[in-house]
């Protein structure tokens, strides 16, 4: 098998795996509770919080535990939503692609009475195919805003944004600035303080860590308004007992990631532009995105002609695991809103390729991969009478 679909989730690194197990067996306390085996689980979970925030260049009290990247976005959101609300500021600046937990969440609002500016990011004005420029931002920033929301980069095309400019921009204005970083946290160098970032955004499952463990970062006095009514864990901003496995393994992981993360991207780029290259000379094949402005790792083509269902079958039992998008629209008949919103037509946006690469991928399968996809394409055209 050649896994290729990374972005939906990578596969638990050994640091983690190592980390989860000791809080299954010996650490496997309450952290509110007050005896020693109590004690033991809460300076675990501090330690947990400590790796995080050094990680990204916060500091421990600025991070909350969630359940992954949508609780984190939607609590994020609603939160700095609420406070704009109570001084008069009902207006939020976004993009027409983010990921559907921001998306969403904004539609939710927008039928609350607040009303949402989403940035182009296919025109001229943009710093790149699926970039939004620091001007648009500007731009749409007004008097009642209260919050402007960009990912750090695209979870579909991968392409990159350019975050502490716009942070900068914010910081300016006295708006707020979120940004969903499910994407590049272990992948990129983040630093909150030099971004000027609000709050923050991120999921361990994209950097070698668990399923179900998610991170916010909220500023020093910023209010964080639980989504939930409970007890008074994590600071009475995420009631719950926290999920210590999953937490113990997502900080390991982070903190894994960002000591390798420059060898990794340089090695992930060789083999990100091998596969780029080779899926290129396949005819009728378009590439999604920015290629210089992108995550190392991240390859996506749309296919004239092709639908993406049949491919991603087709790939599968040739033994390569891709995806078209966003695993959390998977199976759904429309096209990506992603695609559609860098200027793809429907037609041409139900054809999509994702390709993410992972440490273990090696040039020998980038190479056994651009066969397997030019033999595939090759066959659904001649099938349906498609020449190029």
């Amino acid at each position: 098998m050649i896994y290729l679909d990374n972005a939906a989730t990578t596969k638990l690194c050994t640091p983690a795996y190592d980390a989860m197990v000791s809080c299954l067996t010996g650490n496997f306390g309450n952290p509110s509770s007050i005896h020693a085996s109590g004690q033991k689980a809460a300076a675990t979970l501090y330690r947990s919080r400590e790796i995080i925030a050094a990680c990204i260049g916060a500091e421990p009290s600025e991070i909350t535990f969630t359940s992954g990247g949508t609780e984190a976005d939607n609590q994020s959101i609603l939160s700095a939503a609420l406070s704009g609300a109570e001084t008069g500021k009902k207006h939020i600046v976004s993009t027409a692609f983010e990921h559907h937990a921001v998306i969403n969440t904004l539609k939710k609002l927008e039928k609350q009475g607040f009303e949402i500016t989403f940035l182009d990011v296919s025109g001229p004005e943009c710093g790149g195919e699926g970039v939004v420029s620091p001007e648009q931002v500007a731009g749409a920033i007004r008097p009642d805003t209260c919050l402007v929301t960009v990912m750090s980069a695209n979870n579909e095309i991968g392409t990159i944004q350019p975050v502490g400019e716009i942070g900068r921009i914010c910081r300016e204005k006295g708006v707020s600035f979120h940004t969903d970083a499910v994407q590049t946290a272990g992948h990129l160098r983040i630093n909150v303080r030099e971004q000027n970032i609000d709050m923050l955004s991120l999921s361990a499952h994209k950097f070698g860590g668990p399923k179900g463990a998610g991170v916010i970062f909220a500023r020093k006095g910023l209010k964080l308004s639980p989504l939930m009514e409970g007890g008074s864990q994590e600071r009475g901003k995420r009631p719950g007992t926290e999920n210590l496995p999953a937490i113990a393994g997502m900080a390991a992981a982070l903190e894994y990631s960002c000591k390798n993360i420059d060898a990794d991207a340089d090695r992930m780029r060789k083999l990100q532009d091998r596969l780029i290259d080779g899926i290129s000379a396949i005819p009728g094949s378009i590439l999604s995105g920015d290629r210089v402005k992108r995550l190392p790792g991240n390859v996506h083509f749309c296919f004239e002609g092709i639908e993406s269902e049949t491919l991603l079958l087709l790939l599968d039992n040739k033994g390569i695991c891709a995806s078209a998008g966003s695993a959390c629209v998977s199976g759904s008949l429309e096209p990506s809103h992603v695609l559609l919103a860098i200027g793809r037509t429907p037609e041409i946006a139900l054809g999509a390729l994702r390709l993410t690469l992972g440490p273990d991928n090696t040039p020998e399968e980038i190479d056994e991969t651009v066969d397997a996809v030019r033999e595939t394409v090759a066959k659904l055209r001649s099938l349906r009478g498609t020449l190029y």
